[in-house]
């Protein structure tokens, strides 16, 4: 899993690279594009292209059908059924193309909300750096560390909530940087990558996870901790971003729904696909 998620993260880490210096928007649009295309490949070659066609040709027929005898009570309530049950069939063609385009568009979802998704640290902005440890590990009788290193400020002694198995520091950062933080835990040194005041497009990992499938599939920006590690996440706590817009910050997810449904439909005819 690993293996991929790093070629896939370098992939997307090679697309975006030409934009880190501009407006976000830029990269946002090219990979809405991208991804516009991608859907209408899939589209294209996984339907009934002849059966949508064709539905659609009754649909408007049933539609032309009301208006011309719109003074005819059971004609338009038997057009109105016909466009019932076209639109009926017209789903149930859409639900395979559909069901194919989930995998990659959920992998291009992931990706994008790590470059995206988050903001990194301003210098000497307090944050939290978390340990979650393993069910049957008992933070209070754990010795875990987190060692001292240039530009790390660690402002408080490691607070272990035993509700939550869980070891807490609070930290900042005197220097701009992607820091490598080390963390002693029994015999294990873990390492958790820090992001701080890089450019408004970065690639930030908040969590580091164990090798769980789902874990590594949703956080797939960091190695994986050892299976037999006391520790099953390490996070950082940063705060989330947005996509400015006339003054106001528009969730990223919200701007590549919308781009890339609007680069579909611009570009279906282009490509014969049939939608």
């Amino acid at each position: 899993m690993w293996t991929f998620n790093s070629l896939w993260g370098r992939a997307f880490e090679i697309l975006v690279l030409p934009f880190r210096s501009l407006n976000p928007w830029w990269a946002m649009l090219l990979v809405s594009l991208l991804t516009g295309l991608l859907m209408l490949i899939i589209f294209k070659y996984t339907s009934n292209q002849a059966g949508i066609r064709r539905t659609k040709d009754r649909i408007k027929a049933h539609i032309l059908e009301m208006r011309l005898y719109q003074d005819s009570l059971a004609v338009s309530f038997s057009a109105q059924g016909g466009i019932l049950k076209a639109n009926l069939k017209y789903m149930s063609l859409s639900i395979k193309p559909l069901a194919v385009m989930i995998v990659p568009v959920l992998l291009v979802l992931i990706q994008l909300n790590f470059w995206f998704g988050y903001t990194s640290l301003k210098t000497n902005q307090p944050t939290l750096l978390k340990l979650k440890l393993k069910e049957t590990i008992n933070p209070m009788d754990l010795d875990a560390r987190l060692l001292p290193a240039p530009g790390l400020n660690i402002e408080t002694p490691a607070l272990r909530i035993e509700e939550e198995n869980e070891i807490d520091w609070r930290i900042s950062f005197a220097e701009k940087a992607t820091f490598s933080l080390e963390i002693v835990v029994g015999p294990e040194r873990l390492h958790k990558t820090v992001a701080v005041a890089q450019p408004a497009l970065s690639r930030l990992s908040p969590r580091r996870v164990e090798q769980r499938f789902w874990d590594q599939l949703l956080y797939p920006t960091e190695p994986p901790l050892d299976k037999a590690s006391a520790v099953r996440c390490i996070e950082v706590i940063y705060a989330s971003a947005g996509l400015p817009l006339l003054g106001w910050r528009m969730h990223w997810l919200i701007a590549f729904f919308i781009l890339s449904v609007l680069f579909g439909f611009a570009l279906k005819g282009v490509f014969g696909v049939e939608i």
